[in-house]
């Protein structure tokens, strides 16, 4: 999770929200990302999209079996999606998302059985290191 936040700072320095990802296999991160919804002009650039298309590019394959991905923050439906989609097996999140978080906060959709994949998640590693920096970034843009 250290890896993640070190890229959410990442973010935070390009002026993005400080979100970053990791997506590890066998002990070993094969794609990182970090949130560059604002300098790429994408609304898809989000951390874990960004994590997972760089794994994909690492291993060749957009199925990345026996992984999991680290976030500092709660995915939001898309990356949710994306995540199982991806067949990532695990989902380890720092800090809940209280507007948009759809694991645990507005929404549990890996708790429901409407996906084709099931993504085991936990959340809380590193949640205050996460969330001050998010509370940081947030003060300083008021």
């Amino acid at each position: 999770m250290q890896a993640a936040i070190d890229l959410a700072k990442i973010s935070y320095e390009n002026n993005e929200v400080p979100v970053g990802a990791i997506v590890v296999l066998e002990n070993n991160i094969i794609g990182k990302g970090s949130n560059s919804v604002i300098s790429d002009k994408n609304v898809s650039a989000h951390a874990e999209i960004n994590a997972i298309r760089d794994a994909s590019r690492n291993i060749g394959n957009y199925r990345l079996i026996n992984c999991s991905i680290y976030v500092t923050l709660e995915p939001c439906h898309m990356c949710a999606k994306a995540i199982s989609d991806a067949r990532i097996d695990n989902l380890v999140f720092a800090t809940e998302e209280p507007k948009t978080g759809s694991i645990v906060s507005i929404d549990n959709i890996y708790d429901r059985n409407i996906l084709n994949h099931s993504v085991q998640y936990q959340f809380g590693l590193l949640k205050d290191e996460s969330s001050k920096l998010l509370k940081k970034f947030f003060k300083d843009k008021r």
